[in-house]
């Protein structure tokens, strides 16, 4: 029987701070932490908040006002979702990533009007496609 890997930090009373991302997240929060310096030089902010609608902890990634990246722990990696309006979906499959990351995101189904481009941040190799869509992401408005 296959196990499902289910989203961790659903303790209210728990903040994710670094000890806890270290327990969850394991080997790969090196490329967590990776992660945190390319939003830094590209002027992005986060912000852990606890959302009772999904039980769970959940980082939210901002330019000023607008949402970038939605970001949430697993047992092992940590996921970053992107997501593209629906009017910018057709210029994203143009970004340069792997042929595996443009796969996937044209496998993934919309959420309402807009593309979910996911990623699992297991470690650095992957950062390199998630930089070039959030890249996109905050070029398009």
């Amino acid at each position: 029987m296959e196990t499902i890997n289910t989203i961790e930090l659903t303790e209210k009373a728990v903040y994710p701070d670094e000890a806890v991302l270290k327990r969850v997240l394991g080997r790969s929060y090196s490329a967590y932490f990776t992660l945190l310096e390319l939003f830094s030089r590209n002027g992005l902010h986060y912000e852990w908040r606890y959302y009772n609608d999904g039980k769970a902890w959940l980082c939210k990634v901002k330019m000023k006002k607008r949402t970038i990246i939605w970001m949430s722990g697993w047992k092992g990696y940590m996921q970053a979702t992107v997501c593209i309006p629906e009017k910018h979906i057709e210029r994203l499959y143009e970004v340069p990533v792997s042929d595996e990351i443009r796969e996937r995101i044209r496998a993934t189904r919309n959420v309402g009007k807009s593309k979910p481009c996911i990623f699992e941040v297991r470690n650095q190799k992957v950062l390199k496609d998630l930089d070039r869509v959030m890249q996109f992401r905050i070029q398009a408005k």
